[in-house]
């Protein structure tokens, strides 16, 4: 463990904060470009939801009707893999659509913790504490970037994750492409006994010594693992019964383009109607749009801080000054968040749900006046409760 402390001027910190007015200028109009673009993507997708409502027709997988061709069709039915799939760098083979290998090394890891003060006169001290431990990763940690390197160096990772997926599948009288099955999920453990680790050796050869234990690949002891030890796992994405909605191409599946824009190709796993399929799929519009808005927000909340920051640095020459000025400050950028996000959302929506605009730009107005009324009657309070200047005497 070492502690560094550093130190930085006013003069310095104001310079910084005027550089972060000009990204959260950016980051302002990003975030406005997002939500509006947000609210786009969610009314074209929920017209391209209920065209695909509109057109879908349900089939039977057994057989492929040629009338169909270029169709919304939804068919349901059990998803064949014929070769199993295998990773022959460790001689694991699996049946299903996708298997994935993941790989962990130990490694060493730099925790950094900060603390910054402000000082009377403006400038910040900071200290940070850096601390190492050994833990087990899935990406390579990079140890020339410690702060303290002597004793803390992590080797190259000798393993990479790797994908494996099966090319195309069959459903019935359909073949299930890679566009289909890219899209299915639920990785299972795959299970790797000790009876495999003479063919997993041989595979791996003589280089280095091999373990499985707890369904994992190990180099190194499982009991005392130590730096450069890696253990490896795999998971695969079983086929089973799948339900599509696609557009019918020969005698597969493809996107099938609405005119509102989006193309559509949908995957569940098991026996699903169409119009639960369509219904998941509205969900999932809702939820990103609203995940999107949430986020879009808070970036606007945090643009205006930045574009407020030198507020409170200039304020921090008196440290306690400068408290109450972000605090200050951060409500504003609450608000100003608020305001500006939901009249772009108004805005956006106003050709084609106005009531929708109506009401958020009412909320809008009524936040605005609820703040003005507020400031107003601080004002006054204040007024009253300052002393009244004493009569002047008569000469």
């Amino acid at each position: 463990m070492i502690t560094v402390t550093t130190h930085t001027g006013w003069f310095s910190r104001l310079g910084s904060s005027v550089a972060g007015v000009v990204f959260g200028l950016l980051l302002l109009a990003g975030c406005v470009w997002a939500l509006s673009w947000n609210e786009g993507r969610a009314v074209n997708t929920e017209r391209s939801l209920k065209e695909g409502k509109g057109d879908v027709i349900s089939v039977p997988s057994a057989q492929v009707n040629p009338a169909n061709e270029g169709r919304l069709i939804h068919t349901t039915g059990e998803l064949v893999i014929a070769e199993p799939l295998k990773d022959a760098d460790f001689a694991i083979q699996a049946q299903g659509v996708r298997l994935v290998r993941e790989a962990e090394m130990f490694q060493w890891v730099e925790d950094t913790k900060k603390e910054t003060r402000t000082k009377l006169g403006g400038g910040e001290e900071t200290v940070t504490v850096y601390d190492y431990r050994q833990a087990w990763q899935d990406d390579a940690v990079d140890s020339t970037q410690f702060r303290q390197q002597e004793g803390h160096h992590n080797p190259p990772m000798p393993v990479e994750d790797r994908t494996i997926s099966a090319p195309r599948g069959t459903m019935g009288a359909f073949t299930v492409g890679d566009n289909v099955m890219a899209k299915m999920a639920d990785e299972q453990a795959v299970p790797i006994t000790e009876a495999q680790q003479a063919d997993i050796q041989q595979a791996v050869g003589s280089g280095r010594q091999v373990t499985v234990t707890a369904n994992q690949i190990w180099f190194g002891d499982p009991a005392a693992p130590k730096v450069g030890d890696v253990r490896i796992r795999y998971t695969v994405v079983p086929a089973g019964q799948i339900s599509v909605v696609g557009a019918q191409t020969g005698n597969g599946f493809a996107p099938y383009q609405t005119k509102a824009s989006d193309a559509l190709l949908m995957v569940n796993r098991g026996a699903v109607t169409a119009a639960e399929m369509f219904k998941q799929a509205e969900d999932a519009n809702r939820a990103m749009t609203w995940a999107i808005r949430v986020a879009g927000i808070i970036g606007l909340m945090i643009g205006f801080g930045l574009v407020m920051g030198p507020i409170g640095v200039l304020a921090d020459f008196i440290p306690f000054l400068g408290a109450l000025a972000r605090l200050g400050t951060a409500i504003i950028g609450f608000v100003l968040a608020i305001l500006v996000g939901f009249i772009t959302i108004a805005i956006a929506w106003f050709a084609v749900r106005p009531v929708l605009s109506i009401i958020l730009l009412v909320v809008a107005g009524v936040v605005t006046a609820g703040f003005i009324v507020l400031g107003r009657k601080k004002d006054r309070a204040r007024a009253a409760a300052a002393p009244e200047p004493a009569p002047a005497e008569a000469g």
